[in-house]
């Protein structure tokens, strides 16, 4: 019982949050452009299956996702598990104590960006514009790598405890020298697939990955370590699909000299 109250209480502000966007679309078909709605009755029932699914999946985010993902991080930052059984941690760690926490951080960001649907309908996308140019498992790939790394850096971040700013900085100038190397075709899906890989798999496990690191670690605060993993997620795919880019151009120049 307690549980069809739960989903039904998600549904219903699914229903709230959705609505808007369904007035807008309605409005402004009928209201502005004065065309009727063809197979009207295939557009509701998929409206429908939408608010259903949004649902479902906002409740496996509060029972599964975001409890793994602290759960994950409280595990491998325990001192059995770094010490070998140990009962209590040293006064100092050093950041290479958490070698497996950025192999996990990497491992997940890599995961969830390959399962990001959003990503796999703009590599489909860009496929069929660049007339298989762009391969869509060569992008997926390129911003999962973009991701993993990303993820490990800000995962190293909150163990060490530096500031977000000097990471954010740094990416940044990288990304703007990159830009004016990188072929021009790149760059518009660069930066797009940086926004892509902030959606509805990857944002809850990792924001979940980094409170629980936060909390886990003695010294870091969860409000001012635990956030800007996002940050990362978002800025090193448009590191790695102009590398990709840039690397391609490469290769099929020194296959053309040769």
């Amino acid at each position: 019982m307690e549980q069809s109250q739960q989903l039904f209480g998600a549904f219903a502000a699914t229903v709230r949050d959705v609505l808007p966007i369904a007035l807008i679309l309605f409005g402004f078909q009928v209201f502005v452009l004065r065309r009727p709605i063809h197979n009207l009755r295939t557009v509701l029932v998929g409206f429908g299956l939408v608010l259903l699914g949004l649902a479902l999946f906002l409740r496996g985010l509060e029972q599964a996702l975001f409890p793994l993902g602290r759960m994950m991080a409280e595990q491998l930052t325990a001192s059995e598990f770094i010490y070998d059984g140990a009962a209590q941690l040293p006064a100092r760690l050093h950041w290479t104590d958490y070698a497996w926490v950025y192999a996990f951080a990497a491992a997940i960001g890599f995961a969830t960006t390959i399962a990001e649907p959003s990503l796999i309908a703009v590599a489909i996308k860009a496929n069929q514009v660049s007339a298989g140019t762009i391969t869509v498992w060569g992008l997926r790939i390129a911003v999962a790598v973009g991701v993993a790394i990303g993820i490990a850096l800000g995962a190293f971040r909150i163990v060490t405890g530096t500031p977000l700013h000097w990471y954010i900085i740094a990416g940044y100038v990288v990304v703007v020298l990159q830009t004016l190397a990188a072929p021009r075709a790149i760059v518009p899906l660069a930066y797009d697939s940086g926004g892509v890989t902030t959606s509805t798999v990857t944002v809850p496990l990792v924001t979940a990955l980094g409170l629980g690191l936060a909390e886990a670690i003695p010294g870091r605060s969860t409000l001012l370590d635990g956030f800007g993993l996002i940050a990362f997620a978002s800025l090193f795919p448009m590191i790695t699909v102009m590398g990709y880019a840039q690397v391609g151009r490469w290769v099929a120049r020194r296959s053309r000299r040769g």
